[in-house]
């Protein structure tokens, strides 16, 4: 092979890649956040997972980004891992469609495709031809690179060292280990396959060896979850190491299986006699499909295998326990009465957590630590995710025929439950405040800090006080939390007035001074939030209820 020809060959993997791009990017943009919604709805029904799994990435053409976006919603508490691995297991089958377009012998038609594809994406404006333009255009880019690749690598047909090179890939062991180096590096089993296909179609590979590679490719194909796994947090990582544990087992299976009954390539070679490249995408998807039905009846133990490598820690068990309902379980079986008590007692839930939040993250703020900081984004997590879910059920709630009382009742709960997500975003807050301060502490003087003590302890007990009325509805302290929610707003204009005057006197760093504002401004706000949630189920006319700048609107019944 000449160097010519080897630019051509490096040229020709390029387009061929950069037109997966494309076309996987169109396809993404032409669907919109369909695709995100599908995966979040997915059920806990791991086959219909597994469909879903397949769909996605038939649409999109990449397995990786299928099972990046799994990762991420398993990160963030939306699905859990029984559900991913399904997903998983139908990415494994739709990211061997690719291999099976590209065995139609399409290459003469690419540049017309990149031509039509082009003018669609640069000179029409409408959002969805733009993207089947780039659908078009990437197809076609995909299909000239496999030209570009054919022409380049005929003349190693010759080549003494490469056919050394492939007669030691005949080897099993190496052919698979190259397999998984060249697909990591690719970070695509389909793009690795299409390669593997187009050297076979040359002559320059036997179909035997082309088994092994395929095998292997499964295994590097990991490689961009693994990536993915490294900023989340253990679930996260457990979700790549279930797809990583998948595949080693799916090589094993395929191995065992080829080795004892060595009919099963037979037949597939028999359903496209004379088409290599056919029968490697018959292969791929074969296998595929193989490993799926094999492994799909195991996935509870795959995923406690799983579990074993990357313990459950008792923290991670205290955050499940947190996100899932656990009294707003069963409403459409019981009572009208019952069902409101239930969500009453859910929201009140739903309260102390946040109020957990609030005070970790004023210890957090004087005391600052990395992982109590972690421990506080967390349950900020899972209080959004409680959001959702409570006001899903609540939703549900509302669609009964509820009698005017309980309508009422329903309405209000509404209400407290975005009090209490405000709650702890505020919690968030304090924690970023905490994290600028870091190396700063000294320039905050110890009035300033005292100062920022008091607020906080007067904030958490007005807080606490609140969700007791709020859950026992008993307002015999509502006086006493007015005090505090006084104090409170008084405080905030003292407290800022007298920083004022510290920085003048220089006794503040500038940062610091901007810090302290915006810290007593929020603890003001969950002053406001916690009254409002000591006044969301007492029965007074509308007029005479608090009303606080934090208060949410009341929704329309």
């Amino acid at each position: 092979m000449t160097m010519l020809e080897f630019f051509s060959l490096l040229g020709g993997v390029g387009l061929f890649l950069f037109g997966m791009t494309i076309m996987s990017s169109g396809l993404r943009n032409a669907c919109g956040d369909n695709l995100q919604s599908i995966l979040e709805k997915a059920t806990a029904n791991k086959y219909i997972a597994v469909l879903i799994g397949l769909g996605m990435t038939m649409l999109i053409q990449s397995s990786s980004a299928t099972d990046v976006m799994v990762i991420g919603f398993v990160n963030a508490g939306m699905m859990n891992l029984a559900q991913a691995i399904g997903v998983i297991m139908g990415a494994n089958i739709g990211t061997t469609v690719t291999a099976q377009i590209t065995a139609f012998n399409i290459g003469a038609y690419a540049p017309l495709l990149v031509f039509f594809g082009a003018v669609m994406y640069l000179f029409i404006k409408k959002s969805l031809v733009k993207h089947i333009g780039e659908i078009t255009m990437g197809f076609g880019m995909l299909f000239l690179g496999i030209s570009i690749m054919k022409e380049a690598i005929a003349p190693l047909a010759e080549s003494p060292q490469f056919i050394k090179f492939i007669a030691n890939m005949s080897n099993p062991v190496i052919a698979l280990i190259f397999g998984i180096g060249f697909t990591a590096l690719l970070q695509s089993s389909s793009s690795s396959t299409v390669i593997f296909q187009t050297f076979a179609v040359q002559g320059l590979l036997y179909y035997d060896t082309a088994v092994y590679l395929i095998i292997g490719a499964a295994i590097g194909s990991v490689t961009p979850n693994i990536l993915a796994s490294l900023t989340t947090n253990r679930n996260g990582k457990r979700t790549a190491l279930l797809n990583l544990t998948f595949n080693i087992i799916r090589a094993i299976i395929l191995i065992t299986l080829i080795n004892l009954f060595p009919g099963i390539l037979d037949f597939i070679r028999s359903l496209s006699p004379g088409d290599i490249g056919r029968q490697i995408a018959n292969t791929h998807t074969a296998f595929a499909i193989i490993a799926v039905l094999i492994e799909l009846p195991f996935t509870g133990q795959i995923i406690k295998l799983v579990e074993k490598i990357i313990r459950i820690l008792p923290e991670e068990s205290e955050q499940l326990e947190e996100r899932r309902l656990q009294y707003m379980t069963n409403i459409k079986s019981v009572p009208q009465s019952m069902a409101v008590d239930q969500a009453h007692r859910e929201v009140t839930r739903m309260g102390r957590i946040a109020a957990k939040n609030l005070r970790n993250s004023l210890t957090c703020f004087f005391s600052y630590t990395t992982e109590m900081a972690e421990s506080v984004r967390a349950r900020e997590e899972s209080v959004n995710i409680l959001n959702k879910t409570i006001a899903d059920a609540i939703a549900e709630l509302r669609a009964f025929d509820l009698d005017k009382e309980n309508m009422h009742r329903v309405s209000m709960l509404t209400i407290a439950v975005t009090d209490i997500e405000r709650l702890s975003d505020h919690a968030e807050n304090v924690v970023e405040y905490a994290e600028s301060m870091l190396g700063r502490h000294s320039c905050m003087s110890q009035a300033a800090i005292d100062e920022l003590r008091e607020m906080a302890d007067d904030t958490l007990r007005e807080v606490d006080l609140s969700l007791d009325a709020f859950e026992s509805e008993d307002y015999s302290r509502l006086d006493e939390i007015e005090r505090l929610e006084n104090r409170v707003d008084e405080k905030e204009t003292t407290l800022v007035n007298n920083h004022v005057q510290r920085l003048m006197t220089s006794s503040c760093d500038p940062m610091a001074g901007v810090v302290f504002c915006d810290l007593v401004t929020d603890l003001e706000r969950c002053a406001d939030h916690a009254i409002n949630l000591a006044y969301a189920l007492k029965e007074r006319s509308t007029d005479s209820l608090p009303h606080h700048s934090g208060a949410a609107e009341l929704p329309e019944a």
